[in-house]
């Protein structure tokens, strides 16, 4: 059989896997991106399109690289159509926004990558992991173009996207990998690139809709005045054809879609749900969307991949150069991801677990009545506040959902209270049972005080 021997396997060409790589690649190691799709299409994903942060993104991959793939920068805020109650929410974002198109920013991120010095390997579908006999993953069995092919390497690196085959494959008893994961815990995405005859009015805005179940939700993002995004995601326990077809009758319902031209149709899946525990394993780590790095409230995964990227690259050279690839040498790379951005992802998961017990009715007349730089605040910070003349507003606002206001006060207390113990994370693995065992205890409390069902 064909060998190939490296200090670090890559899965996958996305944005996570191209960091990890570039970032390994720029210290001298020698790093092979392994990508299913053939070097025309690696790059060509469902995604929404918007892109928040990007003005302090990991220099691994310069950020001039980026800048053929952004379309329009002129991106400012959110607009949350809420037909119910017959208005519409202008949310500011914080920090810099843009639309890309995400097929030329996957072609570049590959030719960054490319230009660190890092090999790709395409048309290369893994299809089971290597580990020694004291459970070490040690590479990855493949078939290249056809042929059998297998890759060992120091640190394997899997950014294959959600529900990763390599973790189907890879044996993790005696590690705190998480392997809570359930496809209820997932989120179905389905988009077109639609272009309209005449410019859109909102082309300064992310446009959101929720449809009729609280399972899903519509987006429209301006590429270009003229070319829009248009997609929908839902959780993976809906039937996906009926929630698509809410698209299309929203679609054929707004006026500034009549005799647009859809370009192109794609779909994907995507984690709505809280980080993973622990992403790391002896000789791997769990990077982007196979490790849970996306905002469970928003979709948006390509910064908190970006940095994923860069911290499990980072790790990876340490440990090497360490001649120490355990689990223990590994675990740095999970701290940095909870202390930057997974421990306020946690946060946000409890308001998608409250939006599951939640009428949506209900649920879009309490967003109508809230301040929009406060949903702003609870969308992407997972946590607000509000002063006394706000919260007298609001309740004058809110009259006939003070029930539904009381249990998302109580639940965003909860909230803070969990974002405040991922503060906490342990350090080293051997603290992690009672970490984790007093983070369930505040998820326990969630879902008595939502009523939602458990969803880990």
């Amino acid at each position: 059989m064909d060998i190939d021997e490296y200090d670090v396997v890559v899965a996958g060409a996305g944005t996570a896997g191209c960091y990890a790589a570039a970032t390994i690649a720029n210290e001298g190691l020698d790093v092979v991106i392994v990508e299913r799709k053939d070097a025309e299409e690696a790059g060509h994903i469902a995604c929404g399109d918007a892109l928040k942060g990007a003005d302090a993104f990991p220099e691994a991959i310069p950020k001039e690289r980026l800048e053929p793939a952004f379309t329009n920068t002129g991106v400012d805020h959110g607009r949350f159509e809420i037909p119910q109650e017959d208005t519409v929410l202008e949310i500011p974002v914080p920090g810099e926004l843009a639309v890309i198109d995400r097929w030329e920013y996957g072609r570049q991120i590959i030719a960054g990558a490319e230009d660190a010095g890092v090999d790709f390997h395409y048309d290369t579908v893994i299809n089971d992991v290597l580990q020694d006999e004291t459970g070490r993953v040690t590479g990855i069995h493949a078939v290249r173009k056809g042929e059998p092919k297998t890759y060992t390497a120091d640190v394997v690196i899997d950014g294959a996207g959600s529900l990763s085959l390599l973790q189907d494959k890879a044996d993790f008893e005696g590690t705190t990998f998480d392997t809570n994961v359930r496809y209820s815990q997932f989120c179905s995405a389905y988009r077109e690139i639609v272009d309209v005859p005449e410019p859109v009015e909102w082309d300064d805005a992310l446009v959101f809709k929720a449809t009729d179940r609280a399972a899903g939700y519509l987006w429209y993002f301006p590429r270009t005045a003229t070319e829009i995004n248009a997609g929908l995601g839902f959780q993976m326990t809906e039937e996906p054809m009926q929630l698509v077809e809410s698209l299309k009758k929203d679609l054929r319902d707004r006026p500034e879609f009549e005799g647009a031209e859809v370009r192109d149709k794609l779909g994907a899946a995507l984690p709505t749900r809280r980080p993973y525990d622990s992403a790391v394993a002896p000789g791997y780590m769990a990077v982007g969307d196979a490790a849970g790095h996306v905002n469970p409230t928003t979709g948006g995964g390509i910064a908190g991949a970006a940095y994923a990227g860069k911290y499990a690259g980072e790790q990876a050279v340490k440990a090497i150069s360490d001649g120490d690839v355990s689990e223990e040498n590994l675990w740095r790379y999970n701290t940095r991801v909870m202390d930057h951005f997974g421990g306020r992802y946690a946060g946000l998961d409890v308001y998608n677990v409250l939006s599951t017990a939640v009428d949506v009715d209900d649920l879009m007349g309490l967003l109508a009545s809230l301040p929009g730089e406060k949903l702003a605040e609870a969308l992407y910070e997972g946590s607000t506040s509000m002063s006394f003349g706000l919260k007298v507003k609001a309740a004058i606002k809110s009259f006939g959902y003070w029930g539904t206001i009381r249990n998302f006060y109580q639940t965003k207390s909860l909230a803070d209270e969990l974002i405040a113990h991922y503060d906490e994370y342990p350090t080293s693995p051997a603290a992690m049972a009672n970490w984790t065992r007093e983070r369930d205890a505040i998820m326990d409390r969630v879902y008595e005080t939502t009523g939602a069902d458990a969803k880990y």
